[in-house]
């Protein structure tokens, strides 16, 4: 799958003869949009994060068009900062012809929080059903190929599958020789938090993009603020399947500086993303 950048219009390629058609026609998906994005200052002294641009379109817009273009129909975006001009420019693109629940936080709960708050758009219908969701950040861009990463999700029979690469980062996931979670490293001079002890542990870096199972959502213990991770870890402790799905050959950037908004675009003149 390539994103595409044509005559001012941005397109997701489809995935050609690798999965049957509409492949997440039955899958919901989150997007996680309630952030300050204080990066992206002075850009969101005035708008969230979420409505900021690159080349021409909001963060927001292309992140849907991505869930969109991998069929899937139905999303809640979390929202906080600006919250009220998100649902404003929702409502004038008509939802971008999905169905769109917004989930507001009066105050930040981070990832594991806000989609704690959201769990019941997850489990409003067919509750005895295992369909896995996408939980995505608003605030990267990636040619990561979903319907491979949902594959190897019911192949492996996880709790979760998080799209992870080998590239420098101040907070690794750590996992072993089965692309099993067994922990994190905040920062090279810090003692790693070790969950499943193993002979050998690679660190990797989260990419913001994970495929969840909804018997997640009753496993969530955490209450208030708290990261999905801190879940994650809990969960890969106690024998869950939390997995990796090594996504170093796609391109991947995170937005959430205005030197990374300039480099996308770059990458787009360059044909560097395509």
């Amino acid at each position: 799958m390539e994103l595409r950048w044509r005559c001012g219009i941005w397109s997701w390629r489809k995935w050609a003869n690798e999965r049957r058609p509409n492949d997440g026609a039955k899958m919901k998906a989150m997007i996680l949009a309630a952030g300050l994005g204080t990066r992206l200052r002075p850009l969101t002294d005035s708008r969230p994060k979420a409505l900021v641009e690159l080349a021409g379109r909001t963060l927001l817009e292309i992140t849907l068009a991505r869930l969109r273009a991998f069929g899937i129909r139905e999303v809640i975006i979390n929202v906080h900062h600006f919250a009220d001009l998100v649902v404003e420019y929702l409502k004038a693109h008509d939802d971008f012809g999905m169905r769109i629940e917004v989930s507001r936080e009066d105050i930040l709960l981070d990832t594991g929080g806000g989609l704690k708050k959201a769990a019941w758009f997850f489990l409003e219908e067919d509750a005895g059903k295992d369909e896995p969701f996408i939980l995505h950040n608003v605030d990267v861009i990636s040619t990561i190929d979903l319907p491979r990463m949902v594959e190897a999700y019911e192949t492996n029979h996880a709790l979760a599958t998080l799209a992870v690469q080998k590239r420098e980062s101040s907070r690794q996931l750590l996992f072993d020789e089965n692309l099993q979670l067994c922990g994190r490293r905040a920062g090279h001079d810090r003692e790693p938090e070790i969950v499943l002890p193993a002979p050998r542990m690679e660190p990797l870096a989260f990419s913001g993009i994970h495929v969840i199972s909804p018997r997640i959502l009753k496993m969530l213990t955490e209450e208030g603020v708290f990261s999905i991770v801190t879940s994650y870890l809990r969960l890969a402790g106690g024998g869950q399947k939390i997995e990796a799905f090594r996504t170093d050959e796609y391109y991947w950037r995170d937005l959430g500086r205005q030197e990374d908004l300039r480099q996308a675009e770059l990458d787009l003149e360059q044909k560097i993303l395509q």
